[in-house]
């Protein structure tokens, strides 16, 4: 069993100061671990890609970039050291069956790093097109709506599942799956320090 399950406070760094990414960290480490006191803190990490990822391999390099940010940011200034770095890095890409946006979930965990990805939404072509001329999601989205700052609240999801899912739920989703190595590190092979 992991030790994660004996722990009585962890705290979380997220790799962002979005308040949707750091509820998501929070509900889905709350949901896992209930009787743990959970610490969350956003910082601003660096994604190290374009403000709109473009590929798969584009937007899982931000999400692990952000997370390794978060966790050699710790070394400098201890104010962020956590048990779990966690990062969330939202692209779109051109799939065989259209285009569609999802997200990239990194998470550190005792120097080791699981990767999970959420569910993909389908995006209309004009959409991805504004995409492409370079344009943020968020934007073209706000736009699209008549919104204010969507991006930070339901996301896409949300437009374009009339609430029914929010980008905050998807992402909750994606970092309990990605939590699984971490939980089960015997079924992994991995070790806890």
């Amino acid at each position: 069993m992991s030790a994660l399950y004996h722990a009585t406070t962890l705290r979380i760094t997220v790799g962002s100061h979005n308040p949707v990414k750091i509820d998501a960290a929070k509900q889905a480490i709350s949901l896992l671990l209930p009787n743990a006191e959970i610490i969350c803190q956003g910082m601003h990490a660096p994604s190290g890609v374009a403000e709109q990822p473009m590929t798969d391999a584009e937007t899982k390099a931000g999400a692990i970039n952000r997370a390794r940010y978060c966790e050699q940011h710790a070394n400098v200034d201890a104010s962020f050291a956590a048990d779990l770095y966690i990062a969330m890095e939202g692209g779109v890409d051109n799939f065989e069956h259209g285009p569609a946006t999802y997200a990239y979930m990194a998470i550190i965990y005792q120097g080791k790093v699981s990767i999970g990805r959420s569910a993909q939404l389908p995006l209309p072509q004009a959409v991805y097109q504004a995409l492409e001329q370079g344009e943020e999601l968020g934007h073209v989205m706000d736009r699209l709506f008549n919104t204010v700052n969507i991006k930070q609240k339901g996301g896409a999801i949300g437009l374009l599942t009339d609430g029914k899912a929010t980008r905050g739920s998807i992402y909750t989703q994606a970092l309990i799956l990605a939590m699984a190595p971490f939980l089960n590190p015997q079924v992994f092979n991995t070790t806890e320090g």
